[in-house]
């Protein structure tokens, strides 16, 4: 029982060594793997992105800049609104040209003389004060910038919601003559955005100088949210306002509990910061995926491993456990296992006495045939006797080999009961061909055995009982061997 304990705690250690050697290996490579993936986007590839589609913004939003600041600087048309605004069909012609050239969504101008507005179309309406629709007019002309973006409803369009670009119109003098501009279908630059996001697989959309995010593929969130409203992103709001000199690069949790990196870089031409996210946790369940991968290959190598060591061990067990219980020569138990079990079977806390005898015997005249015949034909006796021994009790008797020519069976049951065993073996070894014959041929040499046989009893020890039964073989070698004597009252000796 202790070496099983033994071998319990030396698979458990062997166990835990794995286990702990692929589940660290495993954690360190994620780890690993976790920080380059986040050196990665920060140093790399999302900056990359980010540059990329400030260019390609720069290219698709800043030409609507170019064009308005050309209208506002061209001399037909303040020539036209000092004149007195007249011929309408030359502003709308005018308008139209620049529709259709640069492919805007539309093309507009207010006078601050008339107020009245003019589309490609021709003559919208007239501006008011009071008109929630022409609030943003006012409030450009009394920010006096040279031009900005808007993002509005457009009434000549079914206030299908456009990106404006207001350019200031002045005359030569100074005075404040209106405002000029183009619009971009608001549908077509999300569409843009939708397209940065499908190619570089981030998130990009853009706010104003206040938070406000102004364009959007989500467009519920145009114009009415606010990044410092947004859960996690709140957090670096003001932070992401205040790097206007050079592109910054923040980490936040939203509401999802993703960790998201986000890089900004301000558009100085439109007054807005572009914001390209990556969302950290989708980057990582490739390399999370690949880790829980690994660990179960791992944990599917130690099983086997620790398979094959239970039964690498439970076999060098056996082989040891064989080496320390049996005779080599016979594989016969061995005296130190016999005395082993007759100490359990006979132990004080067993409740009733064993019925229990034991047969010593001893080969006839061995020392003979070894000096005749030699060691080697004394050995193939000595394991055949062990073999017919074997066949001869039941399965739960024991055979010992007790020294070099002397066995012991213990047998469960009575004196009597062993006698018969006893004159089965030697009848056994009487009928069988040993193969022994002395050197040059000649008569094959006889084989037998002396038994003597003694009943355990209440008060015995294992000395007392080999000593009755050593006294009774004693007696049947002095009968002149191949005999069977049993100590005590016995049925008659066979002799």
């Amino acid at each position: 029982m202790q070496f099983f304990s033994t071998r319990t705690k030396l698979i458990f250690i062997l166990s835990l060594i794995l286990l702990s050697g692929f589940f660290i290996t495993n954690v360190i490579s994620y780890r690993a793997s976790k920080r380059q993936i986040h050196s990665s986007i920060v140093e790399s590839s999302l900056p990359l992105a980010r540059d990329n589609v400030y260019s390609e913004i720069q290219r698709d939003l800043t030409r609507p800049i170019f064009v308005s600041s050309l209208m506002a600087n061209d001399t037909f048309l303040k020539d036209w609104v000092t004149g007195g605004e007249k011929q309408i069909r030359q502003i709308i012609r005018y308008l139209t040209e620049i529709q259709e050239k640069y492919g805007f969504f539309s093309s507009f101008f207010v006078s601050d003389i008339s107020q009245n507005y003019y589309h490609y179309k021709g003559i919208l309406k007239q501006i008011h004060p009071d008109d929630s629709h022409d609030v943003w007019y006012y409030n450009f002309k009394n920010k006096h910038v040279e031009y900005d973006l808007d993002v509005d409803t457009n009434e000549a369009e079914q206030n299908h919601l456009t990106i404006f670009i207001n350019h200031r119109l002045t005359a030569d003098n100074g005075k404040f003559l209106g405002v000029v501009g183009v619009g971009l279908d608001f549908d077509r630059v999300a569409s843009l955005l939708d397209d940065y996001k499908t190619r570089y697989n981030r998130n990009i959309y853009m706010v104003s100088s206040d938070g406000v995010i102004q364009i959007h593929t989500d467009k519920s969130k145009i114009l009415t949210t606010s990044i410092f409203k947004e859960p996690g992103l709140k957090n670096i709001a003001r932070d992401i306002l205040a790097a206007k000199n050079e592109p910054a690069f923040f980490e936040y949790d939203d509401a999802g509990s993703n960790h998201i990196l986000l890089t900004s870089r301000f558009v100085e031409e439109l007054d807005w910061y572009l914001l390209v996210e990556q969302d950290e946790t989708l980057a990582l369940k490739s390399i999370q995926t690949t880790f829980m991968h690994n660990f179960f290959i791992s944990l599917g190598i130690t099983f086997i491993t620790i398979l094959f060591a239970i039964l690498v061990i439970n076999y060098f067990q056996k082989k040891l456990e064989t080496m320390a219980t049996t005779d080599k020569l016979t594989k016969a138990f061995n005296r130190r296992e016999f005395e082993r079990r007759f100490h359990y079977y006979t132990s004080a806390n067993r409740r009733e006495t064993m019925n229990m005898s034991i047969i010593l015997l001893d080969i006839d005249f061995l020392k003979e045939l070894n000096d005749t015949l030699g060691h080697l034909a004394g050995d193939r006796v000595i394991s055949g006797i062990a073999h017919l021994a074997g066949q001869t009790i039941r399965d739960n008797d024991m055979l010992v080999r007790w020294g070099g020519d002397e066995f012991v069976i213990l047998t469960f049951t009575d004196t009597n009961k062993a006698v018969s065993i006893a004159r089965r073996l030697q009848k056994a070894i009487h009928d069988h061909d040993f193969l022994v014959s002395p050197p040059g041929g000649g008569e094959k040499q006889v084989v037998s055995i002396s038994c003597g046989i003694a009943g355990y009893l209440a008060d015995d020890t294992l000395d007392t009982l080999l000593a009755r039964a050593d006294n009774a073989l004693y007696k049947a070698k002095h009968k002149g061997r191949n005999c069977i004597v049993a100590a005590g009252p016995t049925p008659k000796d066979n002799g």
